[in-house]
């Protein structure tokens, strides 16, 4: 009996031991280069990641630690009365200002249910931005619903446009990576850029509510809003992801609004049986401070909530809002 019968595929027994050799032959060779490759790169000095997109700080010198608090249902008055005690918006916006509002828009939602910026609020801030002599107000959001539909139901596209500010819908071109030098979570990371060119001055402007994942949604939530991407990733990390951002962002100045505070059920909300009149204005420098007092209209501490106790860490702010001293002042109607 030949070579070729005693093997079914045919192939003489010399031709089967010389392919065996070279298939051999290859894998030593495939495996020695994955060793080599694996080798020059583990002995390669790393690649500097690039820093990508900044926020500059949008602080105003000398506005550091200032703190209002202002009691009273009318969301115009307790603003303006806040704003009067610091003396005024000229104080943070002089002529020729870009203002960006940074609101939270975040659901296709009517403005009753407190789960957005509302329009009352958005609207005033932009008259007093524009009368301080501010040359260009945007307001902007990266909402997680559809977002025209988002600004529409909201009322906050057409209070703004009223007012005269110009609303930036994002688009996806409107995002550039960041990097937050020392961050974990915020490395090379798309954030809402494009908006931001020219910008001199930036105030955040949300509601006090309560959050199923964060415990609670006020001034530093609100530059989630920030993030693009497949920002839900962040939901397992979400106290260390607002931390980041507090570092981040340092704005010019926050508005945080508790005239009527979503107590449960947050962020969304959903019925008028979740809210509670707090009645309560909070505008500050530090949105460390801000969001510490807001916690009280929860009836929570900063120290129930991670994500103050973490940016106090980081030095982004103080959770001992009482250091700054704060003006309280009670309005009428």
């Amino acid at each position: 009996m030949n070579d070729t019968a005693q093997n079914p595929s045919g192939i003489s027994r010399r031709e089967f031991l010389v392919r065996a050799a070279k298939a051999a032959t290859t894998i030593a060779v495939s495996g020695y280069a994955a060793h080599w490759i694996r080798n020059r790169d583990e002995h390669q000095p790393a690649r500097a990641e690039e820093p990508g997109f900044s926020f500059p700080s949008f602080l105003v010198p000398g506005t550091e630690g200032r703190l209002s608090i202002i009691t009273g249902p009318n969301r115009r008055r307790t603003l303006n009365a806040a704003l009067a005690t610091m003396g005024g918006m000229g104080t943070f916006i002089q002529p020729g200002d870009r203002v960006l509002l940074k609101v939270n828009a975040a659901f296709a939602l009517p403005p009753s249910l407190s789960a957005t910026s509302h329009p009352d609020l958005v609207s005033e801030l932009v008259r007093l931005c524009l009368d301080a002599g501010a040359a260009r107000v945007v307001v902007t959001d990266y909402p997680i619903n559809d977002a025209t539909a988002c600004f529409h139901l909201t009322g906050i596209a057409r209070a703004a446009e009223q007012a005269g500010a110009q609303v930036v819908i994002p688009r996806e071109a409107d995002f550039r990576p960041a990097t937050l030098a020392g961050g974990r979570l915020i490395r090379n990371w798309p954030v809402l850029a494009r908006p931001f060119d020219g910008i001199t001055k930036l105030i955040g402007v949300a509601p006090v509510k309560d959050h199923n994942r964060s415990g609670a949604s006020m001034a530093l939530k609100n530059w989630y809003g920030l993030l693009g991407g497949r920002r839900n990733i962040f939901h397992q990390e979400i106290h260390e992801i607002i931390c980041e951002l507090a570092m981040m962002i340092r704005p010019t100045l926050v508005v945080l609004d508790g005239t009527e505070t979503m107590m449960r059920n947050g962020p969304t909300g959903g019925s008028l049986s979740d809210l509670k009149p707090t009645h309560t204005m909070i505008v500050g420098t530090d949105p460390v401070a801000a969001d510490a007092f807001g916690a009280t209209l929860l009836g929570r501490k900063a120290a129930d909530l991670p994500f103050i106790t973490k940016a106090v860490v980081a030095g982004a702010g103080t959770a001992n809002f009482e250091l700054l001293n704060p003006i309280r002042i009670s309005t009428n109607g």
